[in-house]
């Protein structure tokens, strides 16, 4: 077997936050450092990397002097305030030694529920990525409320995954991998190499949260790549400290427990809005769109399309039909009705003419686009 880092090209790579910390003693700057140096060398490979870090809290509740991770949610957000500072900052100089630059972005899980937050944070990400900027992202902890926190950053990675289309999720924590049983309890518990993410018996192999720092376990782990395997994304779960861990995965060494999506990243995107039921709208396209869809697998361009129906708002799936009214494909759209009705029959280089921005030239693009 081998590693499915090898054959990725977009990597999320989450580091919990026992490993930030150093199981709460504080940031690991030397820990930290080296992350940041294994990931300049994957940069220079030519991966696309975000980073997901945990250890705001954490770090908060060592400045603190609070030894347990509180309960209370008011108490967290306060931790979380004061230790995101000291966290970005670290990484911030860790990363500079190498050249390279690094964006600060906190979510919530309402950014990604809404629609056009999701495609807004999705834009910005991948802008980031094409600057060659490290986007480093946690839970926003000092605002969330127990309706709309992730609950764990295991499932952050995922959603960050699915949003910019990953092919892999690498979740280094302060275990070696997913065991047969637990290890600290069971002696003849075995490494699972490699398993099918989604297998409803890897979840009865995990147990509870694994520390007093951070709110995850392996558990969470297991979920989370099942979720990230709904868009065709492979999942790592390999132990932080590992030497060279994160070069030996790019170069195809297994470590670790690898799980593998059943489905290739396009499929499952794209299965994902045909199973769309709910349409906020929908755009007339002439000949020549249609035939840019069809036959060339283009995006499509505002040019193409000759009448909308719907208030739709940016981010909604809408149906593109033909000129006999049959309905051909359907993706999420960039603009919203109004703003699409001033634009349609022009070109994508009038746009920012004519609405004075511009968010996007394609009026939906290729990877949110499905035929049906």
């Amino acid at each position: 077997m081998k590693s499915v880092i090898a054959n990725s090209k977009r990597l999320i790579i989450k580091v919990g936050s026992s490993l930030v910390t150093n199981s709460g003693a504080g940031l690991d700057h030397e820990a930290i450092a080296t992350w940041a140096a294994q990931i300049a060398g994957l940069k220079a490979l030519g991966y696309e990397i975000v980073l997901v870090s945990s250890g705001a809290i954490a770090e908060g509740m060592q400045r603190l002097g609070w030894k347990k991770r509180p309960h209370a949610l008011h108490e967290l957000q306060a931790a979380a305030a004061v230790g995101q500072m000291g966290l970005v900052q670290v990484y911030e100089t860790c990363f500079r030694k190498h050249g390279l630059h690094t964006a600060q972005i906190l979510l919530t899980h309402d950014d990604l529920a809404d629609r056009k937050r999701y495609l807004n944070a999705r834009s910005t990400l991948r802008t980031l990525l094409a600057l060659n900027v490290i986007p480093i992202i946690n839970e926003n902890d000092t605002v969330v409320t127990e309706e709309i926190r992730f609950g764990d950053n295991d499932t952050l990675g995922a959603l960050v995954t699915n949003l910019i289309d990953a092919d892999a999720l690498v979740i280094l924590t302060d275990q070696t991998g997913l065991y047969s049983a637990d290890p600290r309890k069971d002696p003849t518990a075995t490494l699972i190499a490699q398993a099918q993410a989604g297998d409803a018996a890897l979840e009865a192999m995990a147990g509870g949260a694994g520390s007093e720092i951070g709110s995850g376990g392996m558990l969470t782990k297991i979920l989370a790549a099942k979720r990230a395997a709904r868009s065709g994304a492979h999942t790592v779960i390999a132990w932080g400290r590992e030497p060279d861990v994160l070069n030996r995965l790019a170069h195809g060494e297994l470590i670790g427990t690898q799980l593998i999506a059943s489905q290739a990243p396009t499929v499952a995107r794209k299965q994902w809005l045909a199973d769309h039921l709910q349409i906020g709208g929908r755009l007339m396209l002439d000949a020549g769109a249609v035939n840019a869809l069809r036959k060339e697998g283009k995006s499509l361009l505002p040019i193409g399309v000759t009448a909308i129906a719907g208030n739709f708002e940016r981010g909604e799936v809408v149906a593109c039909l033909d000129e006999q009214g049959h309905e051909i494909a359907r993706g999420l759209v960039n603009y919203n009705a109004q703003e699409t009705q001033k634009i349609l029959r022009h070109a994508s280089t009038e746009i920012e003419a004519i609405l004075g921005y511009v968010d996007e030239p394609e009026l939906i693009h290729r990877d949110n686009l499905v035929l049906l």
